[in-house]
């Protein structure tokens, strides 16, 4: 009872001894994960001094540039790329307060939609209104349409404000008269000389030892070389699904038995039938033949082509045929095909003409704000029309300010040399039926033409092909074989050496170095940024191996090395410092054994000529006979004339110099001129170096490799 008694008298202090012990039990948790105390969010993508930008920004961004042709990553690293400098940037504009205004913005757009058909009067001449009216229409009837306005219009003032930063920078960036005076005095004065040199080479590197610690000397003297990011060394050997011979022999025989025939069950009569093979499909039926028999990715050409149009393979033995006749099976690249000759005739292989294209808003693929209407658009391209047939002179003109065609816009409206068949049926029709030098307006899914047909070569012999194709593809059984051997390879490599065991199975090992945290190709494997991961992973050690799938294959991948931030090892060092090591050292063992004081002594004891170099100057500091040696040419400018230098650490070896004559540059009235020249030399720096500049002097923190996979 005294004891419960004592506990509740000292409860207030049982109960600050229990907190803090739990407090020091959270606190010993916090600091043994310090990234819960001190990293950034994992939401939070980059940090552009003080800003962050979130993961849903970067995604947003990523998700808008997705493009076929580039990898995840690439658009990533784009995406990244764009918003930190929009970032750097914007932290300028904020410290002076710069803005686009609304007058500003007004003659931004009208520069940028000048030429642009949906905006210009009937004189062809921009006009505010259309462009506003465009603007209310897009905003009541397509909210999506009208944001991308708003972005564009964004995107048009981020870049004006850009480009009046860069303008004051510039307009702050001026040379002064004593500036031009040392630009022309750089250039013009002139040195006579006569020099020694010993070269470097004349000492083999071998009686030139260089230690480990030495090595680590120069790289922590010169440690900006030698700064690296963390990354990873590994080694794989690859395992390619390619098709075997019996692969390929049973595409073959399956295309033998589409020429041929075969037999199929007739689910209505319940009975199985001989069905038509290709050599009895008639023209009529040929297209559906061909898609349903060839590869999904494979259609029919309903077209004539051009015996120099054909495949190699494909040439002589289409033109030796009768129509309706069959060859193949051929290979042709990757693939096995046969081909039927479904007719021949006479057709164009070259017609040249140009064209003026006029949209309306319910033609195929009109440029956003296109508003005029079907009729608007066709009388715009008969007043076209009316005013080239008067004066030809103009049509180049009326394409610029009035076409829409992009993929002619460049070539002042002209398709050159191409084979009948290439554009549009009502397009191809006009060039194939008209003559040369006629004028006309077609219509086609894409607008109103003006079309000229320009000029046209005599007609050629062209063929109807059906072409059924089958790409050579490992089958089922040999993807099986291939995943099974490199599965294989992998647990094999758990308890042996690597090399030993891919030479064991003649498997070539490709080692790969220095892959950062980013990275995504592996040579020879392509995008592999499953595999970055797995490299820099937590629970990954060296000697770890796994099993990764490429686009045609695997690879079993071990890793062989981590390379921790900071700077990098001796071994990858030696390749640059070794030599500077060297060139240092063999510049003192050269001047240790020296003791002549002039040229013609220091020639004779090292058995060196005494050559001559003539009209030197300090821009283009090159020595004829030694190259580039700006320390030399600087020395030499620095003595008076029949003066003797002492020995000289150049690029390629020890020198000596006796200065023979020096000639200044002639004076002038006026250095404006060579002012002007340093002035431009520096704006055109400003736009280069800028960003760069004031990307390094931002406080950027890259949270990439923990936020996006």
């Amino acid at each position: 009872m005294a004891i419960l008694n004592k506990i509740r008298e000292k409860t207030v202090v049982l109960i600050l001894v229990i907190a803090l012990a739990l407090f020091a039990f959270i606190l010993s948790g916090l600091l043994d994960n310090k990234d819960v105390l001190f990293s950034k969010s994992p939401n939070t993508v980059v940090t552009v001094n003080g800003k962050d930008i979130s993961r849903e920004q970067f995604m947003a961004q990523v998700e808008a540039r997705q493009n076929p042709n580039a990898t995840q990553s690439q658009i990533m690293n784009q995406v990244f790329d764009a918003m930190v400098r929009k970032a750097v940037m914007e932290a300028q504009y904020d410290k002076l307060g710069l803005k686009v205004g609304r007058e500003q913005m007004r003659d931004l757009l009208k520069q940028r939609y000048a030429n642009s058909p949906q905006f210009l009067n009937a004189e062809g001449v921009f006009d505010e209104s259309l462009m506003n009216q465009y603007i209310a229409d897009l905003k009541k009837s397509s909210p999506q349409f009208y944001q991308r306005w708003i972005e564009g219009e964004k995107e048009i003032a981020a870049n004006a404000m850009q480009q009046n930063y860069i303008n004051m920078i510039k307009g702050a960036t001026t040379a002064t008269v004593a500036e031009g005076e040392l630009e022309y005095k750089l250039e013009n004065d002139k040195v006579d000389i006569q020099f020694v040199q010993i070269p470097f080479a004349s000492i083999p590197d071998s009686t030139v030892s260089v230690s480990k610690s030495e090595i680590k000397d120069y790289m922590t003297k010169n440690s900006s070389k030698y700064e690296v990011e963390a990354s990873r060394n590994f080694q794989y050997v690859k395992f390619e699904e390619v098709a075997s011979k019996k692969d390929e022999d049973e595409i073959q025989d399956a295309l033998i038995t589409l020429i041929k025939g075969r037999e199929v069950y007739n689910e209505a009569t319940k009975e199985t039938e001989k069905a038509p093979g290709f050599a009895a499909v008639s023209v009529e039926n040929a297209e559906d033949f061909v898609n349903e028999n060839s590869d999904a990715a494979v259609k029919y050409q309903d077209r004539f082509v051009f015996v120099n149009n054909l495949s190699p393979n494909l040439k002589d033995s289409i033109t030796s045929l009768k129509v309706g006749a069959v060859y193949g099976p051929y290979k042709d690249a990757q693939s096995l095909k046969v081909t039927k000759l479904l007719a021949v005739k006479k057709a164009y292989d070259s017609l040249k003409v140009r064209h003026i294209l006029i949209p309306f808003k319910d033609s195929l693929n009109p440029a956003p704000g296109v508003v005029k209407t079907e009729l608007q658009a066709e009388k715009t391209a008969d007043s076209i029309l009316a005013i080239v047939k008067k004066d030809n002179s103009k049509f180049s003109e009326l394409v610029q300010t009035m076409s829409s065609d992009q993929g002619s816009l460049a070539n002042e409206g002209v398709y050159d040399w191409h084979p009948e068949g290439t554009m549009v049926e009502e397009f191809n029709a006009f060039e194939i039926t008209k003559n040369v030098g006629d004028l006309g307006v077609v219509k086609t899914q894409f607008g109103f033409h003006i079309m000229e047909l320009l000029d046209r070569k005599s007609p050629k012999e062209a063929y109807k092909l059906a072409t059924i194709e089958r790409k050579i593809e490992p089958s089922i059984e040999t993807e099986d074989a291939i995943f099974r051997e490199a599965s294989n390879f992998e647990v094999l490599v758990g308890d042996k050496d690597f090399q030993e065991a891919a030479k064991a199975e003649n498997l070539k090992v490709n080692p790969v170095n220095t892959v950062k945290v980013l990275d995504e190709n592996i040579p020879g494997a392509g995008p592999q940024r499953g595999l970055v991961r797995w490299m820099f992973e937590d629970g990954t050690e060296v000697g770890d191996v796994k099993r990764f799938k490429t686009t045609d294959g695997y690879i079993v991948a071990q890793l062989t090395k981590k390379n921790e931030a900071g700077l990098m090892n001796v071994e990858d060092a030696s390749v640059t410092a070794l030599p500077e090591i060297r060139k240092e050292k063999k510049a003192k063992l050269i001047k240790d054994r020296v003791s002549a004081t002039n040229i013609t002594d220091l020639a004779a004891a090292e058995k060196q000529a005494i050559k001559s170099a003539l009209a030197i100057n300090m821009k283009n500091p090159t020595v004829a006979g030694a190259g580039l040696e700006p320390v030399v040419v600087g020395t030499a400018f620095g003595l008076k004339e029949g003066k003797t230098s002492r020995l000289i650490t150049g690029n390629k070896g020890v020198y000596m110099v006796k200065l023979i004559k020096k000639t200044p540059a002639t004076k002038l009235d006026n250095y404006q001129s060579f002012a002007n020249q340093v002035s431009t030399k520096k704006a055109t720096e400003i736009n280069t170096r800028l960003y760069n500049a004031l990307k390094v002097s931002a406080e950027i923190e890259d949270n990439r490799a923990n936020t996006v996979q």
